[in-house]
Parts: structure tokens; sequence; C-alpha cells
């Protein structure tokens, strides 16, 4: 498709003209959305590994000595209690408790911290970043126009990894960083993703990610790793029940409705930004709620579609397709609470008919340990 006015290009662009990859506009990026096909991508990274690139995602460095009490004022999570070379999933929400976007933290020294945002949401996490940090001994480093990111991810990733990088893999436990090097040049490596399966993340300047890239994947032919699209990307993630902003997370939705009030941390020291809403919401309880939904008649639930019990309108399909490993329509919907019990039958709209869908608990699939 033809770039847009102000559309940004990875760093890997030339990568990807190379291998023939189908090309979309995604969070303002032109970004791959497919190579071979997003079924064949799929099954390679649940079966052997694929390799990504991720260079859209923003990423906010932030460091001094109040760099931890900072960010925990600005997120919902507790950065102060992360160990060295850990990270855990956060949020950054508004005052009035909606999700702003959905992060990972990772503690990189005593007193310096990675933020990785969501593509579309990095300029605005920055800048509320910002402004939240005011008045701390802290400085934020916002290097998302300049850091590389590829994700080697499936259950051969780290065997492919291995001979290219010092960083001692397994001694990275999940949700864990390292700086050391892959291929030669400097990186940063975590043992995180976003498919459901093991893999690494791997940071990298701009001017160095391309050596990453077809190091990796000259690399792990042999073992059949494959490039994969962002459209892989988004099956792999709905099996694993993953959440997407713009889908299940927003400015509309509050932690605990889409189940993950967990990333909330009330018991710790200092105010943080949404506090009082959010302990509103908690106390009065969620207006909606994810559920996962199987589809067990003919057709696939898209997002937006409308979900109905008896003659009832009580919630809309977020993300739904085809189940690549599981060969069945799956989907994550947001629900009326008194309409989440699993093995319950709902109805979801599919353009002119109502098909039958049973609640199920998430995640849709989990791999095998």
């Amino acid at each position: 498709m033809a770039q847009s006015l102000g559309t940004r290009t990875s760093p890997l662009a030339a990568e990807h003209e190379a291998l023939g990859a189908r090309m979309i506009e995604f969070g303002g990026w032109l970004m791959p959305v497919s190579y071979a096909g997003i079924l064949d991508e799929h099954r390679a990274v649940r079966t052997r590994a694929g390799l990504f690139d991720l260079s859209h995602m923003g990423e906010l460095f932030l460091e001094g000595p109040q760099a931890a009490e900072a960010l925990g004022y600005a997120l919902t999570t507790n950065p102060s209690a992360l160990a060295l070379g850990r990270a855990h999933y956060s949020m950054i929400c508004f005052q009035t408790g909606g999700i702003l976007d959905d992060l990972i933290v990772y503690r990189l020294g005593p007193d310096r911290f990675m933020g990785v945002a969501n593509a579309s949401n990095a300029a605005a996490v920055s800048d509320a970043l910002a402004e939240r940090i005011d008045g701390f001994e802290v400085v934020l480093d916002d290097r998302s126009l300049a850091t590389g990111l590829v994700a080697i991810q499936g259950p051969l990733a780290a065997g492919i990894l291995k001979p290219h990088t010092d960083v001692n893999l397994a001694e990275r436990r999940y949700y864990s960083i390292a700086e050391g090097h892959v291929a030669g040049v400097p990186a940063l490596v975590a043992r995180t993703g976003y498919t459901g399966e093991d893999g690494f993340e791997v940071f990298a300047d701009h001017a160095s990610i391309a050596t990453v890239w077809s190091t990796l994947l000259d690399a792990g032919k042999k073992a059949g790793l494959v490039p994969v699209g962002l459209g892989a990307r988004d099956t792999l993630r709905l099996e694993a029940g993953m959440p997407l902003y713009g889908n299940e997370l927003g400015p509309d939705t509050t932690p605990f409705e889409a189940g993950l009030g967990r990333v909330v941390k009330f018991d710790k020291e200092g105010d943080f930004v949404g506090r009082t809403a959010l302990a509103k919401a908690e106390a009065e309880g969620p207006r909606k709620m994810l559920v996962g939904l199987v589809v067990r008649g003919r057709g696939i639930a898209r997002h937006g579609y409308d979900v109905f019990s008896g003659e009832n309108r009580i919630g809309k399909v977020t993300s739904g397709t085809l189940s690549p490993t599981l060969n069945q329509p799956i989907a994550m919907a947001y629900v009326t609470p008194s309409s989440t019990e699993p093995g319950t039958i709902l109805e979801v709209g599919v353009r002119d008919q109502r098909v039958p869908a049973e609640i199920v608990p998430l995640p849709f699939y989990k791999r095998p340990t």
C-alpha cells in the first residue's frame, strides 16, 4: 500500500522488501503483515520458531536516583519491587481509571529502567511520563526512533539464539533482561514475548538491528525458523489470551474489567495517577468483563460484532479469528458481569444471523511444559 505522509519506516524495511513481505500501515508505521502467509507463520512459531520485526514499539528509558519512585507514581504497578534484571507487566492509566496503555517495565540497574509501549501510544506515553515525573530526580530518554526490536519466538528459539549471544540464556528466567551482545552488536536481551511461546526480544540500535535480524534468520533456517508478520502475531496473542490495546484495552476500560486487576498495586508507597478512580472502580465492581468465547456454530466472531443473551444485547466482540492451533473460531468479548460463567452459551451476531458461542476460560492455548 502507499505510504502515508508521516508514516514511519522500520530500520528493517529493506529486509522485508527482499523477503517479499506484504506491508501495511500499523500504529503510524509501515510494517510487514505477512511473508509466506499467516497460517504457515503462525504454525511455525507454535512448532519451531519465528522471527518478528517489532521496531515500531516505543522504548522509554528512565534514569536517576528517583527513577523507581517516579515510575511508581506514573504507573499502576510498583517498579521499586523489581529486582535488577527483572521485568513486569504494567499499565499507565488516566486519572479516570481508564487505560492509556499497557507496557512492560524492565529494571536495567538500581536507578535505570526501560518501559516498552505500544507503537500507536508511544508518543502519548512518553508525554504522559514526562509530565508525571516532573519534580522527581529522574531523566526520561525516549529512544523509540533510535531503537530496533527483533523477537525470536517458539520452542526452538533459545537453541537458535544461543550460539549468537554472550548472554547466558539458561539464566534468563521468564520476564528478565540482560545487557550483552547478539551477532556481535551491543544489545539488550529479554525473555519476553507476545505469542504464548518461549522466546526472546532483542533491542539494539537502528544501525545494528539489521545485523541481528539477518544473523538469526540465516541461523534458524535449518531449524525451520521463518520471518513472521503482524498478522500471525495477532492470531498467536489471541490464542494466548493476551490483550491488544484498541481492542481489549482503552480509555473506557479499567484494568479490573480486563481481568488485570493484579497490576494495580494499592499497597505500594505513595500516590499514583488514577488511584482514587481505580479504588472506586474496584469497590463498585466492573461494568463489563472480558471473557473468552468459542464459537459453536458456523461463522467467525469478528471485532465489533454484538453479543446476545436471548434477545438482550449484552456486549461486543473485541478480537476474533479462526484459531490455527485449535482449528475452531475463538474470540474475546466484553459482556455484562452477570453473563461470565464458563459453559454459558451466548450468541454472536455474525452478519444477519445469530451463532452460538460458549464462554471458556482464558487463555485458549497454553504451551506444553
